[in-house]
């Protein structure tokens, strides 16, 4: 199940709708989305979940380009709308960015731990985060991470540092909404 919110800066506030993602297949559809959301080319923030599993951040400001930030890209992959985010932020190509992803032998050492090395591994094979960093195939070399990828800053200036953004969990879309001022107003419209 999925919980996607649009929020739309106004001149008096924050706006707050829960939006459908029924027709949300790529990420120019999520951007305009987003733009027809907003009010006199502002700020929208598009939030969408997964169960617990990722969340992820979209952020248009006028006619720039979108930011985004998503909280566990391996998650993210393998769910339709989170791929749409991931993609963009990994340089993916659709189903070859999940199948990436899904090749991945995550051993507990996504976190930093150093693996145990073998002799074979020494001999010129990349290991450990190097090779948890890539993903291989007949193409280019696809960063892959197990956790956040995207713009950390993304609500620095709107309130949400990197620190507590960083540190979001089940929790995430009234943690936002409540740094952005926007929690009541959300409330009412869920």
């Amino acid at each position: 199940m999925y919980i996607a919110a649009l929020l739309a800066r106004t001149e008096d506030g924050w706006q707050a709708s829960d939006t459908e993602l029924d027709d949300v297949e790529t990420l120019s559809d999520l951007v305009e989305l987003a733009r027809e959301g907003s009010v006199d080319d502002d700020t929208v923030i598009v939030y969408i979940e997964q169960e617990d599993a990722w969340f992820g951040v979209v952020r248009t400001d006028d006619l720039e380009d979108p930011r985004i930030y998503v909280s566990d890209a391996a998650a993210a992959a393998r769910s339709s709308y989170g791929e749409i985010l991931t993609d963009e932020l990994l340089g993916g190509n659709g189903d070859d960015a999940a199948a990436d992803l899904d090749a991945l032998d995550l051993d507990g050492t996504e976190d930093g731990e150093t693996p145990e090395r073998t002799g074979e591994e020494s001999a010129g094979e990349p290991s450990g985060e190097a090779a948890e960093g890539l993903a291989h195939d007949s193409g280019p070399a696809v960063p892959v991470t197990a956790g956040p990828v995207g713009d950390r800053q993304i609500l620095a200036d709107l309130g949400l540092g990197e620190k507590q953004l960083l540190g979001l969990d089940s929790e995430a879309l009234s943690e936002i909404t409540d740094a952005l001022g926007a929690a009541e107003i959300l409330e009412a419209v869920r």
